[in-house]
């Protein structure tokens, strides 16, 4: 079915002004675009007014490390960027240039850490050997904040960038992007919620470069996502499970737990415990069995992502949704505004 469409399906034109290059103070004064029969303009702090009692949160704890380096292979400066855990000190990374590192190679980030090429992997991922005492203390020492390209931090991300760029319930390293519907959230927002009889419980997914890499094929199928590694615990998968039998509606906070309990539930709709990784790559025509509704950022024309709001809501109704939220100045991408999508109903068979 998502093979009637084509990557020029899912572009659209964003003014450069409303990419958001700070977050919003309070988190949860950012705008939030309710979709329902009709668009409502409210502020994320109004989220428990558009929920109902037993409905059921789901948010990523993941926690965001510091996994831009810098370093040196003899004279020439090298990028590095933690994508995946392998085992031990040894990590997946992009490195620019990669091409010219082989295996053997030697990447000095400082006195204490350096790291040796160990593969090269397809899709021009390399693995790293890294030599450290403490590998988490050198990390916090000589990584910085990985930042999306679209936020403007040059040298490098400020110190306000460590802390605003991680959700306040971020609890489980590994990842090297944010959950970013999750950065609206604060305490009197779950205070709030909670006064509604609104649930919350918490899975992992360790966002990697995979989820933001561009499609390059015309024909999104052929696209390949990076696999990332994903848990739900039983507690969490049976707390979910009651709240749906009860009539509680399911809302993923992000596309990344979205993508953690699609990737758990069975054919009959349950969720089960999780702990493994997943490539899910969800297009239009993909059928839903376990979240209800998204609460989630605004996206990349052309992006893996906006192709899996397209999927969960309709691809028209996206491009109008879009289209309202450009008209009327919504800011963008990680540090934005969000938007609080419901499923869009089962095709039926003709």
């Amino acid at each position: 079915m998502s093979g009637r469409f084509s990557l020029e399906d899912f572009s659209f034109e964003l003014p450069q002004g409303l990419i958001a290059q700070s977050p919003m103070r309070p988190r949860d004064a950012s705008r939030l675009l309710g979709v329902e029969a009709d668009f409502t303009d409210r502020v994320v702090a109004d989220l428990p007014d558009l929920l109902r009692p037993g409905d059921m949160l789901v948010l990523n704890d993941t926690k965001v490390i510091p996994a831009r380096l810098f370093g040196n292979r003899g004279q020439a400066r090298i990028e590095v960027t933690l994508n995946q855990h392998v085992t031990d000190n040894h990590w997946r990374v992009f490195a620019k240039p990669g091409r010219r590192l082989r295996i053997g190679d030697t990447v000095i980030f400082g006195d204490d850490f350096k790291a040796h090429v160990t593969e090269k992997l397809t899709g021009g991922e390399i693995v790293l050997n890294f030599e450290a005492k403490d590998f988490a203390r050198a990390l916090q020492t000589h990584g910085a904040m990985p930042l999306p390209p679209y936020i403007n931090r040059l040298p490098a991300p400020t110190e306000s960038d460590f802390v605003d760029y991680q959700t306040i319930y971020a609890a489980k390293d590994g990842a090297i992007a944010a959950p970013t519907a999750g950065l609206h959230f604060t305490e009197r927002l779950f205070e709030a919620l909670a006064t509604h009889g609104i649930e919350r419980t918490y899975v992992t997914l360790h966002v990697g470069a995979g989820t933001f890499l561009p499609v390059r094929s015309d024909t999104p199928d052929d696209h390949v996502m990076h696999a990332e590694r994903g848990e739900i615990s039983p507690q969490a998968a049976r707390r979910i499970n009651q709240a749906k039998d009860a009539g509680g509606r399911i809302i993923a906070v992000g596309t990344t737990g979205l993508r953690v309990l699609e990737s758990a539930v069975d054919a009959s709709g349950v969720v089960q415990p999780f702990n493994d990784e997943t490539s899910l790559f969800i297009l239009p025509g993909y059928e839903f069995k376990a979240v209800d509704m998204l609460l989630t950022n605004f996206h990349l024309p052309r992006s893996t992502l906006f192709m899996l709001v397209s999927a969960f809501a309709g691809l028209e109704r996206m491009q109008a949704v879009y289209r309202h939220a450009i008209d009327q100045k919504y800011r963008f991408y990680s540090y934005g505004d969000a938007c609080l999508l419901h499923r869009a109903p089962k095709h039926q068979p003709d």
